[in-house]
């Protein structure tokens, strides 16, 4: 049947022993096998590289009905022979591939189209610093940045004639395993990027190295970006661009990803789409009225002004339709602006001053009392304090009057209770 003689019987469990089926066990019940254990195995998600190599070998064996005649017939060595096309094994990367049907990636759902040939690069984020009022009118900011492109002398080989050999250190894998120990019978496995190829999988010789990246696979260059800030964006809004990144032979781009900080404005204040401003009142303003002009974020002048005979109140709010923020992609549509008033009193009034006041405020209050109730009372002195400076001082004096009560008591000062030590 296969022109020479058969060898002898080897092992032939080892295979089923790997993918954890037993040897009778259906085409389904290998899928399904192989599907979790790839995937749980993966060196992309942080799995044993000579494990998933086994489990894709095990795979394609047992997966192929002649193969997997002769493997349980005449074992493994027959395989390695050559016989029924079983002596040249795919990448197990390919396989993993054409398991989950190609083009949707490494994983299901997953980006890549090669598992780690094809892995994803990093993102690199960047904060940009921007003023309320840029983020008010819109600005465009031009920022020149250094990263790493494919090398063109040698496309990304590192080499002059394109040729690369297997990293004997990490067996061409990338990364290493390495194993440190904790304590008896106690150990961790690590996995490592390979130091030799720079977890490339990949080396060089020094006689063929590209003479342009020395070997590196990329250079540096410089490239300018123009960041354009759109009217409405918020604080911590990223902007996007796709497949700007440092470059990496096999690897899909990653992004340059800009996010918004934007700095503190002494008066305005955002919320949303919504914008308030500040404003003190003399109480003269207050009582008999006002008005100012108010600066907007875009340099126009708005003229404030209270309605005739309209008393303002301290910490009252007004409000103006359509001056907020602009919002994000629809410009022409704006939140409110709110105006929140303080009003700032007099220290003190002289005597000349209370009587022109009385004449023209509301009278006040009738005492309720007769002057000899009033001789019966004791009479106080209240005094002007910062109450938060003075709850802050008190809490200060109950913390320290608990310490002296603590060393004051039986062995407060002396040894702690201390664990018994077995």
């Amino acid at each position: 049947m296969f022109g020479r003689a058969a060898p002898k019987k080897s092992d032939s469990t080892r295979y089923y022993e790997i993918l954890g089926v037993p040897k009778d066990a259906a085409q389904d019940d290998l899928k399904k096998a192989y599907r979790k254990a790839a995937i749980k195995n993966h060196p992309d998600k942080g799995g044993d590289p000579e494990k998933f190599k086994e489990l894709a070998q095990a795979y394609e064996v047992l997966s192929d009905p002649e193969k997997r005649e002769i493997y349980d017939t005449y074992g493994e060595d027959a395989l390695k022979e050559g016989m029924g096309g079983g002596g040249g094994m795919h990448d197990p990367f390919d396989i993993f591939q054409s398991f989950f049907g190609g083009g949707g990636g490494g994983f299901p759902g997953g980006g890549s189209s090669r598992g780690r040939r094809q892995r994803r690069g990093e993102d690199v984020v960047h904060p940009l610093k921007v003023t309320l009022e840029e983020l008010y009118n819109g600005t465009s900011k031009k920022l020149s940045l250094s990263r790493n492109v494919l090398c063109s002398k040698c496309n990304g080989k590192g080499s002059k004639s394109g040729a690369s050999m297997k990293c004997s250190s990490c067996q061409g894998a990338g990364y290493k395993m390495q194993i440190r120990q904790l304590g008896p019978g106690m150990i961790q496995q690590m996995q490592q990027p390979c130091s030799e190829c720079r977890a490339t999988g990949e080396t060089i010789s020094d006689k063929d190295r590209c003479g342009q990246c020395k070997g590196d696979k990329v250079v540096t260059e410089k490239k300018v970006l123009e960041v354009v800030v759109e009217k409405g964006m918020q604080h911590s809004q990223k902007i996007t661009f796709p497949g700007e990144a440092d470059e990496a032979p096999d690897t899909v781009t990653g992004d340059i990803i800009f996010v918004l900080q934007q700095k503190e404005h002494p008066k305005f204040k955002r919320k949303g789409d919504d914008l308030f401003y500040e404003h003190t009142l003399t109480l003269t303003e207050a009582l008999c009225g006002f008005q100012y002009v108010l600066t907007h974020l875009d340099g126009r002048q708005l003229l404030i002004k209270s309605n005739p005979g309209e008393v303002v109140k301290p910490d009252s709010f007004k409000a103006i339709n359509d001056e907020g923020m602009p919002m994000y992609q629809r410009p022409f549509m704006k939140g409110k602006l709110y105006i929140h008033f303080t009003v700032d009193f007099p220290d003190s009034l002289n005597p000349d001053q209370c009587k022109a006041l009385e004449t023209i405020l509301p009278p006040k209050p009738v005492s309720q009392y007769t002057d000899m109730e009033l001789d019966e009372c004791e009479e106080t002195m209240a005094y002007d304090i910062d109450i938060e400076e003075e709850m802050r001082r008190r809490q200060q004096q109950q913390a320290q009057e608990a310490y002296d009560e603590d060393e004051d008591m039986p062995g407060g000062g002396g040894q702690r209770v201390q664990c018994a030590q077995q």
